[in-house]
């Protein structure tokens, strides 16, 4: 899963479901993405405020905003970059 021919993000519509299954499809989306990817993440559940912030930390990514303040909460993820060995 990569940003689309365009060059932009991937997008999920994750309105209407119930915790934990948008943190869930958030994180297969982020271990299927390139390195760099962007993510949208579209979600209605207001546990996602909490899940999904806390997920972006733990796997190392980097939430570059979040719209908490109305629904639908809006979360946009860049993958990391893989770490490099040498």
């Amino acid at each position: 899963m990569d940003d689309d021919a365009n060059g932009g993000p991937v997008r999920l519509d994750l309105k209407g479901l119930k915790c934990p299954l948008p943190a869930l499809h958030t994180r297969r989306a982020l271990e299927r993405a390139v390195p760099g990817a962007r993510i949208i993440v579209e979600c209605t559940d207001p546990m996602a405020a909490i899940d999904i912030p806390h997920l972006v930390n733990q796997t190392g990514n980097e939430l570059e905003d979040a719209q908490t303040a109305a629904l639908p909460l809006v979360f946009r993820i860049r993958k990391r970059a893989e770490p490099v060995s040498g």
